[in-house]
């Protein structure tokens, strides 16, 4: 399989994706040069800073999945012999289920003889696409991608970071917006609203801008003849 149907779930939250995963990174980024490790079997994964290995940031892990290079396949949690919190999983079968996606329910997918499988760069995508797929389908939380030999492991990390506000975004979104590749830019726009649990209006009928909005301000994305983002204005409070 070439993962089509996860890029698609993946591409719709990608913009929302970007900015939770800024979040993370800023957060652990604090913490200066540090290691991180993890104990599925306690539920705990730890970032330590190197200079103060008191000075941590801990959540709890969901394993996604397992994307491993020598049988050329992504494994769910669920479907791995050992026994780990699949919770996140779960929720990505049962959405499979109702929506006919083999990619989703079937244990073991094999990458698609066309892709670079062995490629270390090309796992590391399939592994964010997954991040983001999970995102899109049970909610708006970071994810985390850890080296475990050859392989991959895909993360949903329950951390505690701030809401993501109209005001957070807006000023993170150059950042996040840097080099972000979306194939709608409008209906990641619209899924970010749904996501942040925000409120959204389009100004027409022709979908040209989108005005976000909650406690902390209100945000208005213009878009071009090709859905691109053309423009952002905001008004915050502060909130």
């Amino acid at each position: 399989m070439t993962f089509e149907t996860l890029r698609s779930l993946a591409d719709r939250a990608a913009l929302a994706t970007a900015l939770r995963q800024d979040q993370l990174i800023a957060a652990v980024d604090a913490l200066g040069e540090h290691r991180w490790e993890v104990d599925l079997s306690a539920g705990l994964l730890t970032f330590a800073a190197e200079a103060d290995p008191s000075r941590t940031l801990q959540g709890k892990p969901h394993l996604i999945a397992s994307i491993a290079p020598g049988p050329r396949s992504l494994m769910w949690a669920w479907a791995l012999p050992e026994k780990h919190d699949s919770t996140t999983a779960e929720k990505l079968r049962a959405y499979g289920e109702q929506h006919g996606i083999a990619e989703l329910t079937d244990g073991e997918v094999p990458f698609g003889d066309d892709t670079g499988g062995e490629h270390d760069q090309w796992l590391v995508d399939l592994a964010h696409v997954v991040g983001g797929a999970t995102a899109e389908i049970a909610g708006l939380s970071p994810y985390y991608v850890a080296q475990v030999g050859e392989s991959r492991a895909v993360m949903q990390v329950d951390v505690p970071l701030p809401a993501l506000t109209v005001s957070a975004a807006v000023t993170a979104l150059p950042r996040a917006l840097s080099g972000l590749e979306m194939r709608d830019p409008r209906a990641s726009v619209w899924d970010l609203s749904r996501l942040a649990g925000w409120r959204l209006e389009w100004v027409d009928e022709a979908f040209s801008a989108a005005v976000v909005s909650d406690a902390t301000g209100t945000a208005t994305f213009r878009f071009d003849e090709q859905a691109r983002i053309a423009g952002i204005e905001s008004t915050l409070t502060g909130a």
